[in-house]
């Protein structure tokens, strides 16, 4: 099981950088979240003074399996990263607000349709990944 859940996130196991590569120009990433089965899910990802950010629907199964934080891998490019992902409950107007700059110019629409932070509430999950 361990080979074919390897084979959906694929990339090379790689070591976690002191620094992340710029990722203004990478609209996804493969994030492989913890369960029974382990689920493998693509979404967007913003990076802020050098530190990586994912945020979902709090409905959302992968949101729900992080819940308050859990050890995930992620595929950026060709690279597998094994990371915690922590709840972010702080600063979140400022990793909103990065998340519309960096995706408002490719998906004008989506990002149209976004809440605002006051009408979003506890709808949604903010999670920082981090190196084990």
């Amino acid at each position: 099981t361990h080979w074919a859940i390897a084979r959906i996130l694929g990339g090379q196991p790689t070591p976690v950088p002191q620094t992340w590569p710029d990722t203004s120009k990478v609209d996804e990433i493969r994030l492989k979240v913890p369960g029974l089965l382990p689920r493998v899910v693509v979404i967007w990802v913003v990076q802020v003074d050098g530190v990586l950010y994912v945020v979902g629907g709090g409905s959302s199964g992968w949101v729900q399996r992080i819940g308050d934080g859990a050890e995930v891998e992620m595929r950026l490019s060709d690279n597998t990263y094994a990371l915690d992902a922590e709840p972010v409950t702080q600063n979140l107007e400022l990793l909103f607000n990065a998340y519309k700059d960096k995706y408002r110019p490719n998906y004008p629409d989506i990002v149209a349709g976004f809440p605002t932070l006051a009408e979003a509430g506890d709808q949604f999950g903010v999670f920082r990944l981090v190196a084990r």
